[in-house]
């Protein structure tokens, strides 16, 4: 199975990634990955993209593309794939369907994850952090047992700037407006699987599980 997952921050998806993963025996294949392992075994569009990040500069899509292939094409993903973080516009999703096509393959399902906006600003502002220990909390989901006082160590839980509403709000709605044309992309080809994230972790899952194996029967 080749599967391609979307969600918005917050919305659980790398949760549910490695859960996919340990169930199914498929790679989890991430942009960050795939760019890193490229650049340290020093592969021809590794040294590519390495160049272009070296200077400061976005890395182009023929070179993005240039590692999926050479990612989708090794062993590992012969059984199928996850792909995470890929693709993020039209043109690369055009691209990938080419490059699939070149070694006769093809997208199964395009899983979102979908979460109502206010619930992902609840869940991403509501982050605590242990200045000494670095310990995570969440206001609503997993408080302190005392407000401000980390459990583990007793050092102040602080927010983190990137985690403020406004800061929030606006990386949400980024997100949003990149991801619209996508999800209608491939809503036109009959593969977006909408999937309700804002169930319990595990109730999400199952509904994954069984959306895949479906796929694999």
């Amino acid at each position: 199975m080749n599967v391609i997952l979307m969600g918005l921050p917050g919305a659980g998806k790398g949760t549910q990634a490695e859960r996919i993963v340990d169930e199914f025996g498929i790679p989890h294949i991430s942009t960050g990955d795939m760019f890193r392992a490229a650049i340290r075994e020093e592969t021809a569009m590794g040294l590519q993209a390495k160049s272009f990040m070296d200077q400061g500069l976005l890395v182009p899509d023929e070179v993005v593309i240039g590692i999926v292939k050479e990612r989708l094409a090794k062993p590992d993903c012969e059984r199928g794939f996850l792909l995470d973080g890929f693709p993020r516009t039209l043109a690369q999703a055009e691209a990938l369907d080419a490059t699939l096509a070149e070694l006769g393959r093809g997208i199964d399902h395009v899983i979102n994850i979908d979460v109502d906006r206010s619930i992902l600003l609840e869940r991403l502002t509501g982050r605590r952090i242990c200045k000494s220990c670095g310990a995570t909390y969440h206001v609503v989901f997993n408080p302190p047992a005392q407000e401000g006082i980390c459990d583990k160590c007793g050092g102040e839980l602080y927010q983190r700037s990137d985690d403020n509403e406004e800061t929030v709000a606006t990386r949400l709605d980024v997100n949003i407006e990149q991801s619209a044309p996508l999800l209608k992309y491939y809503a036109e080809k009959g593969l977006l699987r909408n999937i309700n994230g804002q169930q319990d972790i595990n109730v999400v899952f199952a509904d994954l599980a069984s959306l895949l194996r479906g796929q694999a029967e």
